[in-house]
């Protein structure tokens, strides 16, 4: 039963609500529903279920359905081996490096997967300078980037910071009052962390990895650099590319992808029904950091060493790439020079501008989103609220390219209120499609958040005084300022890495991003030197964004923090 909190002021919730689901309807609903309106309607107009059998009756794109679940899957349990246990030991123990160690954790998220996919090819593929060292010494080599494999070992290492930054802050939240009882009840070690520690960090963790799973079930860059087409997102990208815009099957494998991933997520939401993570304590009360012994520390950081090196050798990669002459059938590249730096400087101004303002526009608008949508959720009784929640999931499930020529054909017409300047023609619709595909990232940092904050919490500042907007401003959003600071990292760093839909909405090279400079350098392998060099100013520029959003969020957090009076 949801509490007097929750059922006051339902006129200003429903305003909220109306304007969220109006965005999400003109910006997602509408493109979307031509995606399906072609796969469910013949050259007539007239309503068919054909194509759909055609999609069953094709091999080849059943393969593809089952390839793509196979390495969501395998992409999520290997992600998940990396996330839980560095999460874990950063937060629940006390050494140097800790916070250092987080923010390294994150750098795999900044570079563009596709560019990764070619720096570990250049260093564990079948003849990367890991297998050549090994043949030469030891006589064998690892297939590691081999096929489907390849793309599960590209894409873990990619993705698995969604898990590490939602479980990172769903540990720092767990009260340390649980931790002591366990204790003092005899739970040590793997069982206090199984039966205690894991299960009441469970909605970061969920949250982390269902965004793993469907963010690597419709990726396209990553199969189509390693060479791999029998999966769904590259089918449907080839489809609509090569055969046509009116090609139904294109359009039928973006639903199924679209259902699909809906289905996954409605599953992972269905997990945490029912059950309560919330803590009333907060701050001094998180569990409590314990002391490694000498040993202990040696071989934490040993491991956790290895780790970062596994995880940051694409951007060790790219890095040695953007400075190499000539790196082929070599552990090492054979001369060095600063040319490709210097083409990129003269060819590509602008796109580190435009990147920061796209990407920075986009977060701050998904953080704003998710913080309505989650509190609209969980401390609302509005009726279907919960389709606020699923229609924005939905964002997840729509490839990019799809995406984007939704909006070429629902805005083809529309031009930019009070000029005559139509909105396909500008930057506009690039910054609304980061917005709208990286919205549930930041919407599930935020739910995750406000499900640990108790609603006790908001009723005690409500008995003394405070309205609810006060009550957000002072008690909600301080609390949950961890998880919007998640939302709006995650949602930066992933949308400077968007590549399928800026292909089709940038329409001048002046409005151009990052990615989309480095992807036409990538093309050939005279440009893989610039590319690379491109890619590493990627990561400083969306490591500046994300240090200065971090001040950003502590800073308003500082200020809307109640102040102790002194006695």
């Amino acid at each position: 039963m949801l509490s007097s909190i929750s059922r006051s002021f339902p006129k200003g919730l429903a305003l909220v609500a109306l304007l969220v689901l109006a965005f999400l309807t003109l910006f997602l609903v509408i493109p979307v529903g031509t995606v399906f309106y072609t796969a469910f309607v013949n050259t007539d107009g007239s309503p068919t279920l054909g194509h759909f059998g055609a999609f069953l009756q094709q091999p080849l794109l059943k393969e593809a359905f089952f390839n793509s679940l196979y390495v969501a899957l395998m992409a999520t349990v290997m992600s998940s081996l990396i996330a839980v246990p560095l999460a874990y030991f950063t937060v629940r123990f006390r050494f140097k490096g800790a916070l250092m160690i987080q923010t390294l954790g994150i750098l795999p998220l900044i570079m563009p997967p596709f560019v990764g996919a070619v720096a570990l090819q250049l260093i564990f593929g079948r003849a990367g300078s890991v297998n050549l060292l090994l043949d030469e010494y030891l006589g064998f080599t690892i297939p590691v980037m081999e096929g489907l494999n390849g793309i599960i070992f590209v894409e873990s290492l990619h993705y698995f910071p969604f898990i590490l930054m939602n479980l990172t802050m769903a540990l720092r939240n767990i009260d340390g009052a649980m931790e002591e009882a366990a204790l003092n009840l005899g739970a040590k070690g793997w069982r206090l962390f199984w039966r205690v520690i894991f299960p009441l960090s469970l909605p970061g963790y969920i949250a982390g990895a269902s965004l793993v799973f469907v963010k690597v079930f419709d990726d396209l860059g990553t199969p189509l650099v390693m060479g791999v087409t029998n999966m769904l997102a590259p089918q449907a990208y080839l489809r609509i590319t090569q055969v046509g815009l009116d090609d139904p099957l294109g359009y039928v494998i973006s639903v199924i992808m679209i259902a699909f991933s809906i289905l996954a997520l409605w599953l992972s939401a269905r997990v945490m029904k029912g059950r309560d993570y919330s803590t009333l304590q907060k701050g001094g009360g998180s569990i409590q950091q314990r002391a490694l012994s000498k040993w202990q520390s040696i071989g934490a950081y040993i491991w956790i060493g290895l780790v970062l090196l596994l995880v940051l050798s694409p951007h060790i990669g790219v890095l040695l790439l953007s400075f190499a002459t000539v790196w082929s059938y070599a552990p090492l590249p054979d001369a060095y020079t600063l040319a490709h730096y210097a083409a990129v400087f003269e060819e590509s101004k602008g796109m580190i501008g435009n990147t920061l303002l796209y990407c920075g526009l986009a977060a701050g608008l998904d953080v704003i989103l998710g913080t309505a949508i989650a509190y609209i959720m969980l401390r609302s009784s509005l009726r279907a609220r919960q389709w606020l929640d699923w229609i924005a999931s939905a964002a997840l499930a729509v490839p990019g390219i799809v995406l984007a020529i939704g909006y070429m054909r629902t805005f083809r017409d529309v031009n930019i209120p009070f000029t005559d300047i139509g909105i396909t023609s500008t930057w506009l619709l690039i910054m609304i499609a980061y917005a709208v595909r990286r919205l549930p990232y930041a919407l599930r940092s935020c739910v995750a958040a406000l499900q640990q904050v108790h609603i006790s919490l908001e009723e005690a500042a409500a008995s003394v005084g405070a309205n609810r907007i006060r009550t957000i401003q002072r008690v909600v959003i301080p609390l949950m300022a961890g998880g919007i600071l998640a939302g709006f990292v995650t949602s930066f760093i992933t949308a400077a890495v968007e590549l399928s839909a800026t292909i089709m909405l940038v329409t001048r090279d002046s409005d151009a991003p990052m990615s989309y400079g480095i992807y036409l350098y990538m093309q050939s392998a005279s440009g893989r030197g610039p590319g690379a060099a491109l890619g590493v100013l990627a990561v400083i520029a969306v490591a500046i964004g994300t240090y200065v959003s971090h001040v950003i969020v502590e800073r308003t957090s500082s200020r809307f923090r109640p102040v102790r009076s002194e006695e």
